[in-house]
């Protein structure tokens, strides 16, 4: 038979986890990423995270302070062509610059490609 403190003592333990988890996983979304880099060597790590994930980069286009990058799914296979056009943004601020709208997939090898 099962004491009721022991039951107590594990909601009381589960409940003190999940809030733990929940913290770290809401302190993860802190906004687009900021960098003390040249646009360049943004838009030259952007392209090569994109090419290593399977996508080609169409064009990049300048907008006075910012960049956007237009990229799709590469062929394939089998008949089913390119994927959909689509774009991420790269603005500049002051010394830095900041990733909008840039999927979570490829900010994270940006993030790790820029840091070295």
């Amino acid at each position: 038979m099962i004491r009721t403190g022991s039951i107590v003592r594990f909601a009381l333990s589960t409940g003190l986890l999940l809030c733990l988890a929940a913290g770290a996983a809401h302190a993860q979304g802190k906004g687009p990423k900021h960098y003390a880099v040249t646009t360049d060597r943004a838009i030259v790590v952007t392209r090569d995270v994109l090419v290593r994930h399977g996508y080609e980069v169409v064009r990049v286009e300048d907008l006075g302070d910012r960049r956007v990058v237009w990229y799709r799914l590469g062929n394939r296979g089998k008949g089913r062509g390119k994927g959909k056009l689509e774009k991420l943004v790269i603005r500049r601020e002051r010394d830095r610059i900041v990733f909008v709208d840039t999927p979570d997939v490829f900010l994270a090898d940006i993030d790790i490609r820029l840091r070295l």
